[in-house]
């Protein structure tokens, strides 16, 4: 059946400038790290993309090697680009990435100009696209000159195939830097997308500290794994399912989930349902959350395996206020519990 998109899609969805660029984000975006490779069925896929954008989210984040197996998600994608949102691409944010193992070699992963450059060509083909909206390097090379990877960047923009440049888990001072040196190229850094949770706060941390930096360099940021990798849904409140990411040991591990850790997701679930609303929808209201000089976040990254799931997590957007008093109570359970599994060692 031929897709028409909702006419009512950019009624409820809040749309939020990224840092002091021209650019707004939906405040929930989607991201196709999990669940659109070829482990997933086409039309499952298919009914997830159509139901997210209906509802106002029009930013799909991808990345080279998301698949299983890698590159399928992107070219997964591109079909459902040509079959359903051909006639809405001025309409999407589309981001991709490249960082990470992709292909054998020495020029197969990390930040070198002949990686980057090469992956963006990639992807653009797997995507059936000319351009993407955001590129990111999607981590520091500790051994390539900050210099090359953001010239890298830099020269997809110039080149027409990206509109922005992004980077993904540097640290405050790599942040400041790579701002410094795209700055002085003439390409603004655009955004940071960084890992964040109620269970994963190391962005807070420093002086100054991620969101500090961002707001002195103008660049905005988008929120990865929010659920703690699903640690901050009702999946785990009475034990681990055998079906659950955990059990699978995919990207979350058994030994992960001590009763310590349980017992905080079990007090902030309480919190939740005060609320009325699920974990998984408070997590994402807490990442979106005002704080004395705005919300540092632009976007919550949100991964989905059904629409059901999909509807339940934007509905966050209907609660996004907390008094001082739930604050407080988050507070006391949402604290660093080492899980950042991007973290450079």
């Amino acid at each position: 059946m031929t897709y028409s998109a909702a006419e009512n899609r950019y009624e409820t969805m809040p749309y939020r400038r990224v840092g002091r660029s021209g650019l707004k984000l939906p405040a929930i975006s989607l991201g196709l790290w999990h669940n659109f490779g070829d482990d997933k069925r086409f039309e499952e896929q298919r009914a997830i993309l159509r139901r997210a954008f209906d509802l106002g989210v029009n930013h799909f984040d991808l990345a080279n090697n998301y698949g299983p197996p890698d590159g399928s998600a992107e070219a997964n994608f591109g079909r459902h680009l040509k079959d359903d949102f051909t006639p809405y691409r001025d309409e999407l944010v589309i981001s991709t990435k490249a960082g990470y193992y992709m292909w054998p070699g020495p020029y197969g992963e990390w930040g070198s100009r002949k990686y980057l450059l090469s992956s963006l060509d990639q992807s653009l083909q797997r995507m059936g696209l000319d351009y993407v909206d955001i590129f990111y390097s999607h981590r520091p090379d500790p051994e390539t000159p900050l210099e090359e990877t953001m010239g890298a960047l830099d020269h997809a923009v110039r080149s027409g195939k990206a509109l922005y440049a992004g980077i993904s888990s540097y640290t405050p001072e790599q942040t400041l830097e790579a701002a410094r040196i795209l700055k002085e190229m003439g390409t603004p850094l655009l955004i940071h997308q960084p890992s964040y949770s109620m269970l994963n706060r190391w962005t807070e941390n420093g002086s100054p500290n991620l969101y500090e930096t961002l707001d002195q360099v103008g660049a905005g940021s988008i929120a990865f794994s929010p659920l703690a990798q699903g640690m901050l849904t009702n999946r785990y409140l009475n034990g681990i399912p055998a079906d659950s990411r955990a059990a699978k040991e995919r990207f979350l591990s058994e030994s992960a989930l001590t009763e310590e850790k349980l017992s905080r997701v079990r007090g902030l679930n309480a919190i939740a349902e005060g609320r009325g609303q699920t974990l998984a929808q408070m997590a994402i209201a807490w990442i979106l959350r005002e704080q004395p000089k705005g919300s540092p976040v632009t976007s919550a990254l949100v991964g989905a395996s059904s629409v059901a799931q999909l509807e339940d997590t934007v509905s966050a957007i209907n609660n996004l206020d907390f008094t001082s008093e739930e604050l407080t109570a988050i507070d006391e359970f949402a604290v660093e519990s080492d899980i950042n599994l991007w973290a450079q060692k």
